[in-house]
């Protein structure tokens, strides 16, 4: 396979980071249907109490999606510098280290997730008519989710090497058998949300299943095989130092979120199924926010390992501002629709006004969740985790919390709630600057050295 297409390291910037960002947001379009079908399909094929459940468990399934792609991010970053050095033996290590790391750490979480779903629901102050169909729902995500950790391993695989168009391609096919088993199970054989989750879980091990499968043709620039899994020390501790901050960056945001579902949850179960349903179209509306980070971290590791220090820099400008600009503009869409996509999954108007008013309260401050991220991005590219890591468990975490909690205490309204996202994003935003400008590139080529 010609591997030089996949390279990032010559061309037109904002052509690279456009094609490679097209087919994640495609990609990311789909994995976002994993969750959105269950919630359309529950909301509107059985009742409330089950959309709240699936919903509200959102908050919990980020967490663990979060954490393991944030993992990821560092295995990926390891292999884009390898990758862009032209070193095939360090990255035939790094990828099989990589699996070795993924299945460990995801049949750990999995049996943690079975045996704790009831406890964790509990302290999330989860209403007692919603906990029944909370626990069946995040008790069998749970239990299918090495599919979801093997997938993302492949995913991050896939696009360290500039090959953003595979794990669409599986995605679509695995997105497309959610849709209808969620149909089959929920509206069909009214499994409730026990069928959700299996459409869900299925989903996810198929399209782990494929993109093992293409690892293992010999059709990609790496070829993955069961019996050269070796598990290489130094690169599972570059793994572990780069890829660690990310995961616990996403874990923390995502505990801190959980905090704020908590909050929400004690409006009632129509703010539980508005606002879970607002979290659900705000999960479309991040797409490119998601899509043009991942490019901007492949890009600079890439860049950075073939010594292109001022063209990483140069990158990272571009790739910043198309994320704002993409960001912004979604958030003005919303903001007119939000009646309308709010509607979508429950037309109670109890429902829908919470969902609306939460849309009004965040769309026109995306820009500054998408310069968070994409700093965030291009700095994790650079071999600097630690720095997204502190800005975003300062802000997006402790500060969240404790302004939700004091203020909350003091004025019991939801809104309240709702301005703790956009004035953190606000405050992150700031520090990004602050700080990502002053990044040394000349030096980076060195950042991600044992």
């Amino acid at each position: 396979m010609d591997e030089t297409k996949n390279r990032m390291t010559e061309g037109p910037i904002w052509k690279i980071l456009l094609r490679f960002a097209l087919p994640l947001l495609l990609g990311n379009l789909f994995q976002q249907l994993y969750n959105a079908v269950d919630a359309f399909v529950v909301g509107n094929f059985d009742s409330k109490a089950a959309l709240a459940a699936v919903t509200s468990s959102g908050s919990l399934c980020f967490l663990i999606i979060g954490f393991f792609q944030g993992v990821f991010i560092g295995a990926s970053v390891i292999i884009s510098r390898y990758f862009g050095a032209q070193d095939s033996e360090g990255v035939d290590r790094a990828v099989h280290t990589t699996v070795i790391f993924s299945l460990i750490l995801g049949s750990i979480l999995s049996i943690f997730g079975v045996l704790f779903t009831p406890t964790i629901l509990r302290l999330m102050g989860t209403p007692e008519n919603v906990m029944p169909n909370s626990v069946a729902y995040f008790r069998i995500y749970c239990a299918g989710l090495l599919g979801l950790v093997l997938y993302n391993t492949a995913n991050g695989i896939f696009q360290a090497m500039g090959d953003s168009k595979h794990p669409l391609y599986y995605l679509i096919t695995a997105s497309c058998i959610n849709v209808v088993l969620d149909l089959l199970f929920v509206a069909g054989f009214h499994m409730g949300v026990t069928g959700a989750a299996l459409a869900t879980v299925i989903g996810q091990a198929l399209s782990a299943l494929l993109g093992f499968a293409r690892l293992m043709s010999g059709k990609s620039p790496v070829t993955f095989s069961f019996k050269k899994l070796r598990l290489d020390r130094s690169i599972f501790f570059r793994i572990f130092r780069l890829g660690l901050p990310s995961g616990v960056q996403n874990s923390v945001i995502s505990i801190a979120n959980v905090v704020i579902q908590s909050n929400i949850n004690a409006f009632g179960d129509n703010a539980m199924a508005g606002c879970g349903s607002y979290f659900k179209i705000e999960g479309f509306v991040f797409l490119p926010i998601t899509s043009l980070s991942l490019a901007l971290t492949t890009f600079v590791s890439q860049n950075l390992g073939a010594g292109k220090p001022e063209r990483a820099k140069e990158g990272a400008r571009l790739g910043v501002g198309m994320t704002m600009v993409a960001a912004e503009l979604l958030g003005a869409l919303f903001f007119l629709f939000a009646p309308f996509l709010i509607g979508l999954f429950n037309k109670e108007p109890e429902v829908v006004a919470y969902g609306v008013r939460q849309a009004r309260v965040e769309c026109f401050f995306y820009c500054f969740l998408a310069l968070s991220h994409a700093a965030a991005a291009v700095l994790r590219g650079a071999g600097r985790a630690v720095i997204p890591m502190s800005i975003m468990l300062a802000v997006w975490c402790v500060f969240r919390i404790i302004y939700v909690t004091l203020m909350v205490a003091h004025i019991p309204d939801i809104t309240v709630v709702f301005t703790a996202y956009p004035m953190t994003w606000s405050i992150s935003a700031i520090l990004f600057s602050l700080y990502l400008w002053r990044v040394p590139w000349a030096k980076q080529t060195r950042a991600l050295e044992g």
